[in-house]
């Protein structure tokens, strides 16, 4: 027993016996009792690395979904039973689990109706309740945008997280099938039924795999202070089923440019960072014009696209913006300025048509943390391919 407690690499190579054999459908309770001992010492760690070991010898996302229930239903009991510290009141990982309890309470008021087993008679009630659980969309979006990226530079083997995100996506299409099932009054009792079981046996199993696998994961990698800076992004977005909290005191953040070994300045702000280079590739490759004005009314930037719609010169650079309009349009360009300086307004927009294409301008304010006018970003671009655009195109509908 010890050689298995004390042994990850060995006890997961067991495990990874089991789960194989489970997925040719092999005799469970034979395999129970061959891999006993690993089963008996699992981790959420080990059911982590699992995954990552079958998508690294080529198993398909659907393969390993269509088995990966049957498994933790194995290892249910040790894993429930895993012994780690659970996040304070207040923080990033503690709302995330106050979500599943609400999305739970909700999907057994669900249930009580579901069992009367009288379509009918609560059709309506069961569509307003089933729409209520888009709001899940908020939950899986900050876990997939948020916690996911922290936990891909934690950890060694992290592909199982991409499974998970296959089994939101999945929840999401059988929230969308059955509103669909509701609105259309041709639905059987016994077609709801099918689909609505379907749906349980998924979103449950989803919640049980957060709860079991990749919190206590997250809660042993993830340090004090990325829990914080997790907490504070997660205001981004919607709170799921509960009550949004109140916001903390956001740190002003302030941009720095720093030298890297290379030599190369580097733009460093809380969203990232870009070298010089990379910066002006990526304005000069949008497909729009940007020029920027900045709050003394200068001119200081203009980007380079492959297809200009105005004319631009880089002598205009430190010219004041109301000499770079004709007389007949400036006392506008003032207007639009003055209004954005007193906080009036934050955004103007016109369009025009030009060499048969069709020309959107927008003028944007520009403000910090601390809410103080910082220039105007003028952004020109062709719509005329958007405008037309019918129908959808989607990523997966790509062909090279």
């Amino acid at each position: 027993m010890a050689e298995y407690l004390n042994n990850s690499e060995l006890r997961v190579k067991s495990l990874l016996e089991f789960s194989m054999g489970i997925m040719n459908d092999e005799n469970g309770t034979e395999l129970i009792k061959k891999h006993q001992e690993a089963i008996d010492n699992v981790t959420p760690f080990d059911m982590v690395k699992l995954e990552d070991m079958q998508i690294q010898m080529g198993f398909e996302t659907i393969k390993i979904k269509k088995y990966v229930d049957r498994v933790i239903n194995v290892f249910f009991s040790k894993l429930q039973d895993y012994k780690w510290k659970k996040p304070e009141e207040d923080t990033f990982l503690y709302y995330l689990m106050e979500e599943n309890k609400a999305l739970k309470l909700k999907l057994e008021d669900i249930k009580v109706l579901v069992v009367k087993n009288d379509l009918e008679g609560n059709r309506e009630q069961l569509l307003f309740m089933i729409k209520e659980l888009t709001q899940v969309e908020s939950h899986y979006v900050k876990k997939e945008n948020i916690l996911f990226p922290y936990l891909e530079k934690k950890l060694d083997r992290y592909r199982a997280l991409s499974v998970m995100w296959s089994i939101d996506d999945d929840v999401r299409k059988k929230i969308k099938s059955l509103i669909l099932m509701l609105e259309d009054l041709n639905t059987t009792q016994k077609e709801f039924n099918i689909e609505v079981g379907q749906f349980f046996f998924l979103i449950y199993g989803l919640i049980q795999k957060e709860d079991l696998v990749v919190y206590p994961v997250a809660a042993e990698v993830i340090s004090d202070s990325e829990w914080e800076e997790m907490h504070m992004q997660s205001f981004e977005y919607d709170f799921a089923f509960i009550k949004t909290p109140k916001k903390r005191e956001k740190k002003i953040f302030k941009e720095e440019i720093i030298s890297t070994k290379e030599s190369k300045f580097v733009i460093k702000s809380e969203t990232g960072e870009m070298t010089l280079e990379q910066a002006l590739l990526v304005f000069n490759k949008l497909p729009m014009d940007i020029t920027f004005v900045d709050e003394f009314n200068k001119v200081k930037f203009f980007s380079k696209p492959d297809d200009r719609f105005f004319p631009r010169s880089p002598a205009i650079i430190g010219r004041d913006v109301s000499n770079c309009h004709p007389p007949e349009s400036v006392h506008i360009v003032e207007r639009i300025v003055d209004s954005f300086k007193k906080g009036e307004k934050d955004i103007a927009q016109f369009w025009l048509s030009m060499r048969g294409k069709f020309i959107l301008i927008q003028y944007f304010a520009l403000r910090n943390d601390l809410g103080e006018y910082k220039g105007v970003l003028e952004v020109s671009q062709d719509v005329t391919g958007i405008r037309a655009l019918k129908g959808q195109q989607r990523l997966l509908d790509w062909e090279d």
